[in-house]
């Protein structure tokens, strides 16, 4: 469940939060003929941290610099491009820019795990691997309890009072 008092107090350290908990989010490509694809973003307790300290928020991919999203950053750093996560109560639309990251060992040694080392058969120094990183510029957010019955309550009571239910909150924010 989303904490709403979290998302009024610190929304940019939650949003970091839900992102390291996830599995995926759909990443645009600075080529606006390619789809959105699925990728697994990178956020640790440092990026977390950072961002309590005033930082900004900086979401690490791990890519393929041969694939059709590689070869778009490569071709354009720093284009604009947009992120969603979608949660059973909580989402997210960003916008921002994204960077490639020439090797980095640092950074690589951050983020790896097995699932990362599945997709580079020649591990760390696999030659195909590139790292991106997302700069939101600006984060459209949702949250809501999940609470099954204050759904239930809000929906049936705005049935019979011509009202809106009251099952979560929405804001922009600058990233």
């Amino acid at each position: 469940m989303a904490d709403l008092s979290k998302f009024e107090s610190e929304p940019r350290t939650q949003l970091l939060e839900e992102l390291k908990d996830v599995r995926c989010v759909m990443l645009g490509s600075p080529n606006p003929a390619e789809h959105m694809q699925p990728m697994d973003p990178q956020v640790d307790d440092k990026s977390i941290d950072d961002v309590k300290s005033g930082g900004a928020p900086l979401i690490y991919f791990y890519s393929d610099r041969t694939s059709d999203l590689g070869q778009a950053v490569l071709t354009n750093p720093g284009a604009d491009v947009e992120a969603t996560l979608i949660e059973k109560d909580y989402q997210a639309s960003l916008r921002g820019r994204i960077f490639p990251i020439q090797h980095d060992e640092a950074l690589i040694d951050r983020f790896w795990n097995k699932a990362v080392a599945s997709w580079y058969p020649n591990g760390k120094e696999d030659p195909k691997m590139l790292m991106l990183c997302f700069v939101p510029d600006e984060v459209a957010i949702w949250a809501s309890t999940g609470n099954p019955l204050k759904f239930l309550y809000e929906t049936a009571k705005a049935n019979l009072t011509d009202s809106l239910p009251n099952v979560g909150d929405h804001k922009v924010l600058a990233a």
